[in-house]
């Protein structure tokens, strides 16, 4: 949970973060922590969804309250699940795609602001998976 830490760090001053924190205006629970809730009232982020699991990300789209937002951000390009494990963002796009009151905003490359060569960084890892997909095809059309 330490980069949602760092990043209202980054936006509250430290007082009035502490403050917030305890008087519960901003709650930072695990995934886990979400289930058996409604959250009416409030804006919810879940970060990091790519790494969510199908059945994960429904429970969380389905605590949608009353009067309240949901953010999900998520970089397709970095799931860490296991192989066998599909992600749920990725599953959610493809559902969840035309349905009325909900959202979807794309970044891409130009859209990196950390270091410039994070950019770079990310294009060159595009261009190795591009080559490596590239490759396999070959070797299947040999085949």
């Amino acid at each position: 949970l330490q980069p949602l830490y760092d990043a209202l760090e980054d936006m509250i001053p430290a007082v009035k973060l502490k403050e917030y924190m305890e008087s519960n205006v901003i709650q930072i629970a695990p995934l886990a922590f979400m289930r058996g809730r409604t959250l009416n009232d409030a804006i919810i982020v879940l970060d990091e969804a790519q790494n969510t699991t199908t059945h994960q990300i429904k429970m969380f789209l389905t605590r949608l309250g009353m009067n309240a937002k949901m953010i999900i951000t998520g970089d397709i390009t970095q799931i860490d699940l296991p192989r066998s494990v599909n992600s749920g963002l990725v599953q959610a796009l493809k559902v969840l795609k035309g349905v009325p009151g909900i959202g979807m905003v794309e970044f891409g490359k130009k859209d990196i602001v950390r270091h410039q060569l994070v950019q770079r960084i990310v294009e060159a890892y595009q261009r190795w998976d591009d080559e490596k997909k590239a490759e396999e095809q070959r070797e299947k059309a040999e085949q």
